[in-house]
Parts: structure tokens; sequence; C-alpha cells
């Protein structure tokens, strides 16, 4: 929907720009037509300011609290349905049937072997490299083992890429932590749900019989569901925007899981848990309190806050919960990081500057605190992120290649560099 133009003039030239209205959300001006009307570009370092595209997929409301994937909010996803129930909304736009269900789960479940040789290129990797570099690295590599669904052009090879992805992520994740640990990869089992695969994938070993807790596969496949996308934050512009030049989809889902690598972005869980153990003992909580209100003092208390909530995140209700229930399962009650999380929870739930500041305790604090409970090492965090999240990459992904407005991305700058001058000799220059 079209609203009345928005008017703008600068240096005394004018530009009416379209206004333009969502389902639900903010209007969003049209500046695509500012720079041939004006001579000027718009200014928005981190583009907070700024739609990249237009997109079905998830909703945001950062005042209220509100996530949605394609209407549905992500309380009643991760409360009443499954990951793949999930991964097939987010790829298809609707809730499948019991039909449809079975044959998406049917091939999810017989795409999740990956190439034999896939075991061999990870043995060229450091011993000690970071999971994640293998995830980089044997995510991009998958494009030279399944030539036939590189054809961003063809739908058919769009979507066996997708499924592709969604099944073989998971594998690779697994093979990345037992080849961190020294342990032999163990192969996926079709006939498990895909949490329970992947827990297995983890944890078993070929020595002994790995029995799966229920309390434990659906925790795993709540944080899978609460992760799997984010509306159009860094790693997903990162997606859209290496597809956007007409990358093949192994190749950009790499640079996804780059571009989450970072502290600022999908290392937030490892940062949550790190700080907990900076601060040791719940003696010394005070002290950390008290800097981070200390606006003279750099220390920030991880997993509290959120850029985009300027609420309670509603992702954090689903995973507290879902953190007391691993931890009470397990019988978890006398690790020192524990006792301090809890009481930070508290603290942050209570105290009226957390309050007053909006500070409450986010998904990254409790998913960090329910990794380590199952087992994880900090250092994996971002690789089960990278699995969740692989599916909203692909979505958004096909979205924009289906999008018949897509255009290469090619961001403007505000250039404070030198102005043109003449290249000088050597002998002249002093």
């Amino acid at each position: 929907m079209t609203k009345p133009a928005a008017k703008i003039a600068v240096n005394g030239r004018n530009a009416e720009l379209k206004t333009l209205t969502g389902t639900i959300g903010p209007d969003v001006v049209d500046i695509s037509a500012l720079y041939k009307d004006t001579g000027v570009f718009t200014y928005d370092p981190g583009f907070s300011s700024t739609a990249s595209c237009e997109s079905k997929i998830t909703y945001i409301d950062g005042d209220e609290g509100v996530l949605l994937h394609r209407g549905y909010p992500i309380e009643q996803l991760a409360e009443k349905g499954d990951f793949l129930e999930t991964c097939y909304l987010l790829l298809y736009g609707e809730l499948p049937t019991e039909r449809e269900k079975a044959d998406f789960n049917h091939r999810v479940t017989h795409h999740t072997m990956v190439h034999e040789q896939m075991s061999r290129f990870l043995s060229g990797f450091r011993r000690d490299a970071h999971p994640m570099a293998i995830m980089v690295g044997s995510v991009g590599a998958l494009s030279a083992f399944y030539h036939d669904s590189t054809d961003i052009a063809d739908p058919h090879q769009r979507m066996v890429a997708s499924i592709r992805m969604i099944a073989k992520t998971p594998t690779l994740g697994a093979m990345a932590y037992k080849y961190h640990v020294g342990q032999p990869f163990v192969y996926p089992q079709n006939h498990l749900s895909y949490s329970e695969n992947f827990l297995n994938m983890c944890f078993s070993v070929p020595c002994e019989k790995y029995e799966i807790n229920p309390v434990l596969a659906r925790a795993m496949d709540r944080i899978f569901i609460l992760h799997a996308d984010h509306e159009q934050n860094a790693s997903t512009s990162t997606v859209r925007l290496a597809g956007s030049s007409g990358a093949n989809p192994f190749a950009c889902i790499a640079a996804g899981i780059a571009c989450l690598w970072g502290p600022a972005h999908g290392g937030a869980n490892e940062a949550a848990l790190n700080m907990l153990g900076e601060i040791g003992t719940k003696d010394r909580i005070p002290e950390f309190i008290n800097r981070a209100k200390d606006k003279n003092d750099p220390f920030r208390l991880m997993g509290f806050g959120h850029r985009v909530y300027k609420n309670y995140d509603p992702r954090a209700k689903i995973m507290q919960q879902t953190c007391h229930e691993v931890l009470d399962e397990l019988g978890i009650k006398d690790d020192p990081l524990l006792e301090v999380a809890l009481e930070l929870e508290q603290i942050a739930l209570h105290d009226p500057y957390f309050i007053e500041k909006k500070l409450y305790p986010n998904v990254d604090f409790y998913s960090g605190i329910t990794l380590k409970a199952l087992g994880f090492p900090t250092n994996m965090f971002t690789v089960l992120f990278a699995v969740a999240r692989t599916v909203g990459w692909i979505a958004q992904w096909k979205e924009m290649i289906e999008d018949p407005h897509q255009r290469i991305g090619r961001p403007r700058q505000l250039y404070t560099g030198e102005p043109r001058r003449d290249f000088l000799p050597i002998d002249q220059r002093g």
C-alpha cells in the first residue's frame, strides 16, 4: 500500500518520496529516487533506520516484545510445534498438514548424510581449530560436492539446496565438535528426530549405547526454534547481500556463518557465559553490578537487554522455562557459574535500575546456561546458533532470489578522504 508522498528539499532541489505501508509495523519512506531527484544520498551507519528489502517471513516489534514468523508468535511455535515444522513454515509460508510434515521430515532426514570425502576435508584443519572456523570452511565446501543444486535460476535446484542445507548443517556441526574433542565422527540415524539426531551425533561414542533424554532433546529443539530467524540482522543481511551477486547458496550461507561468528552477534551467549566465569562466585556479584551501573566503567553485563527489544525478549521467556527444565532434569545445583547466573537473574528481574533501563535477561543469557548444562563447550555455542539459523538464512535467500525487484546490493558512502590530487615522482615527495 502506498500513502501520500513525503516531500524533501535539498540544495534547492525538490523530491516527492513515496511512503509505503506494510501489513504491520512502521511506514517506510522509499528513497530509491532521492539521488536522481536531489543529488544526495542518505547517511545511516549500521542501516538501523533503513529497510533493505521487502519481506514476508519475520516481523519484530522491539517496543512490544513481539516476534512473529509468517504471522505466528514465537511462543506458540516453540511451545506447540517442533523445529522442522518451523522450517517448513519459514520456507513455504504456511504450517504443514500432517501429510506435508511427514514428507518434509522424510526429505530432510534422508539428506543428513554428507559426502564421505568431507571427513577427509575436515582432517586438513588443525586439531585445535575453532569449530566455527571448520563450519565456515566446510559449509562453503559443500558447493564443491553438490554441483546439481547450485543453479539459482532453477526453482527445483533452489529447493534441493535448501533441503540439503537444513539437513547437512547439523551433521557438519556435530563433525566440527567431534573433530575438536578428538572423537570419531558419528553418522546420522534416520529413525531419530532432528534434535535427537544432533545430540546423538555429538555425544554418542562407538563403545557404548547413548540414551537420548527426551527432556534434553526437547530443549535442543526449542533452542533451534528460538534461533531459526530474526529478521534482517547482520548475518541475514550478509546472506542476502552475498546472494544478490548471484553466488551459489552454499557460499551465501558460509558468508552468513562468518558474520555470525562475531562476538557482537552470534557469540553473545558465549560472551554471557564467559562473563559469568569472570564474576566467578556469588559474593562478587555486587562488585560487578556496581561496575555495570557506573557510566565511567567500560564493563558491561552480557546477556542483558537487546538492541532490538526494548521490552522483554519474547524468546527469553521460553528459554528461561527450558533452562530450568534442563537444570532440574540433570539435577545441577552446585555449579558455581549456575549459582552466579541464577542470582544475576533475580537481581535483573527485581532491581529498579535494571527494570528502569529494561535490562532484562535475554535469550543469550539463558541459552548459554542451558547449552553448558547439556555438555557443550562454549566454543560450540555459535555453531549451534548457525545450525538453527540456517533455515532462516535459506528462507531469506530464497525470497530474495524470487523477488522481481531484487538487485545487487550496492550501499553508498560519505567520503571523507583526500580530494583529487596529482601523482608526484618519488624525488619530489617530502
